[in-house]
């Protein structure tokens, strides 16, 4: 049996449970469990966020709309950053009517070449072209894989779910299957967990292990770090290169048939535990 390389628990931590399967042979990770409120729907909202929910863009860019002068609520121009509205209030973005949308989930098992950065006006291939018939309503990567790394990728157009699952104060387990070109050795994965300095941040992976008992140049990485191709840099920081990245877990979703370059919608299910946070 492989061993398995964990970041040391803090003291006074209480158990998160049973050890759960999480997608990848030889790696097992603990479930955390959360709770929402019960939300009140005839209370108002910041503007920032209804222009969000609408689809047009994110809370710090309807940030941006606000200040210009482009938003007007029942007619009128609101310039004031934190400015609140009601649900049956009329909002306006350049004379466009916008509403809360009917929210779209996607999950996309992304292949290589393909980028998540949807503005750069110089990309052959990004993963909008993937999923461009799947709805009408313009959804958005959550987050970003690199160019060269695959796997499980989410698209919505909900801006608050969004923020929940990018945002560093927000828990989420990441899983990679990595690929290298040659054996990660024990004394490099016991170091990985326990922190090493990668540039200018110091990091660390919550488990490690081989993937394959006969083959130690593949390893499953979980990690809830958000930093810019942070397990690319752990790697290169040690001697290693990458050959292969793929992210096999995000947030409780998985690839699980769903063949490379396809995408589905998720299950109520799914999206009631990613609002909830109640994901392994």
């Amino acid at each position: 049996m492989n061993k398995q390389y964990h970041k040391p628990e803090r003291r006074n931590q209480k158990p998160t449970g049973k050890p759960e399967r999480a997608g990848i042979k030889n790696s097992t990770f603990n479930k955390d469990k959360g709770k929402e409120k019960p939300k009140n729907f005839d209370e108002p909202s910041r503007l920032n966020k209804y222009i969000a929910n609408s689809g047009v863009c994110s809370r710090r860019e309807a940030d941006e709309l606000i200040e210009a002068g482009f938003i007007t609520v029942n007619g009128e121009v609101v310039t004031e950053l934190g400015a609140k509205v009601m649900p049956k209030d009329v909002v306006r973005y350049k004379g466009k009517l916008l509403s809360n949308e009917k929210k779209v989930y996607i999950l996309l098992n992304k292949p290589k070449d393909f980028i998540t950065t949807v503005r750069d006006r110089h990309a052959e291939k990004t993963v909008l072209d993937l999923v461009k018939n799947a709805c009408e309503e313009r959804v958005y990567p959550v987050g970003r894989l690199d160019k060269n790394t695959t796997g499980v990728l989410l698209l919505t157009n909900d801006g608050e779910l969004t923020k929940q699952l990018t945002h560093p104060s927000y828990i989420k387990k990441k899983i990679y299957h990595v690929f290298l070109d040659k054996p990660v050795t024990k004394a490099d994965m016991i170091s990985i967990v326990e922190g090493i300095q990668v540039d200018e941040d110091f990091v660390t992976a919550d488990a490690i292990s081989y993937v394959e008992e006969n083959d130690k140049s593949q390893v499953g990485i979980e990690i809830h770090t958000g930093q810019n191709r942070i397990v690319r840099r752990i790697f290169e920081s040690l001697g290693y290169k990458i050959l292969k990245l793929d992210r096999v877990y995000f947030a409780g979703l998985t690839k699980k048939n769903l063949p490379r370059g396809k995408w589905r919608f998720l299950t109520p299910q799914e999206v009631a535990q990613l609002k909830m946070k109640s994901f392994k």
